[in-house]
């Protein structure tokens, strides 16, 4: 691997990571609190789980993101700019949702981070399967989530 290609992939992981470490400076605090006293779907995994898969999950999308980026494709502008947009989606769900305690308007955001997540597959499929595929577990996750936001603001 050259090492243009190893700082991309650096590179890729750690904006990623990012994304989620901003979120969770509105997470942690207010688990016990606010968080804990709202009224939850049978579904709802403890709270010990979301961390770990987040990781994995930020974990994947960087690789994905890195390899689109270092792909010779003609729609790789396109590509990263959906990337970029599902991102921010991504990261001011966890402000909205937690920092605002706003659960109506997290799950405007979760909607409109679903289609451009599904955006993002569709255009990465041409490019990478891989990367497409990396990115599965992900849309996978922010289904759930959707559901548990949903079913969070049905019950609140």
């Amino acid at each position: 691997m050259k090492l243009n290609s190893t700082l991309k992939l650096i590179s890729s992981i750690v904006v990623v990571g990012l994304a989620g470490a901003f979120g969770s400076l509105f997470t942690t605090p207010t688990i016990p609190g606010w968080y804990a006293g709202l009224a939850k779907p049978l579904l709802n995994p403890p709270a010990w789980v979301f961390g770990p898969t987040w990781t994995i999950l930020y974990l994947l999308m960087g690789v994905s993101l890195w390899l689109v980026w270092t792909s010779q494709s003609g729609e790789k502008s396109k590509a990263l700019w959906l990337f970029a947009i599902q991102l921010v989606l991504n990261t001011i769900w966890s402000p909205i949702f937690f920092g605002a305690q706003s659960i109506s308007g997290a799950l405007t955001i979760i909607v409109l981070l679903w289609a451009a997540i599904v955006l993002t597959l569709k255009i990465f499929t041409k490019i990478s399967r891989p990367a497409a595929w990396l990115l599965v577990p992900y849309l996978l996750w922010v289904t759930f989530a959707g559901y548990l936001n949903f079913a969070i603001w049905m019950l609140n």
